[in-house]
């Protein structure tokens, strides 16, 4: 009964949002050309700009016992795919399974 009620308020909202659509084109039956904006400023040729140094500020610097950071990081550790898929195959035949009762 209760799914049959949601049925009829969705097909009811449904209706009446169809209904509001048809209602505001009716209003207003003419015809109306979409008219793009035109960007003519866009296309046109102007002259180069004067050039801009990005890197104006940009110098090096270093003070005393400033060691690169290569020297702090340790060797990245990588594992290799298939150990790490074997790692996961192990974990899921650990893992509990669910038991499964079938009741008629």
């Amino acid at each position: 009964m209760k799914t049959l009620l949601s049925v009829f308020v969705v097909c009811l909202l449904g209706c009446v949002g169809a209904m509001g659509q048809v209602a505001m084109s009716a209003m207003n039956g003419q015809p109306q050309m979409l008219v793009l904006p035109d960007y003519a400023q866009h296309a046109s040729q102007t002259g180069m700009a004067q050039a801009q140094d990005l890197m104006e500020q940009s110098g090096s610097s270093s003070a005393h016992g400033e060691r690169p950071l290569w020297e702090f990081m340790p060797e990245p550790h990588i594992t290799p795919l298939g150990d790490s898929a074997r790692v996961v195959r192990k974990e899921h035949a650990k893992a509990k399974k669910a038991v499964v009762v079938w009741s008629s």
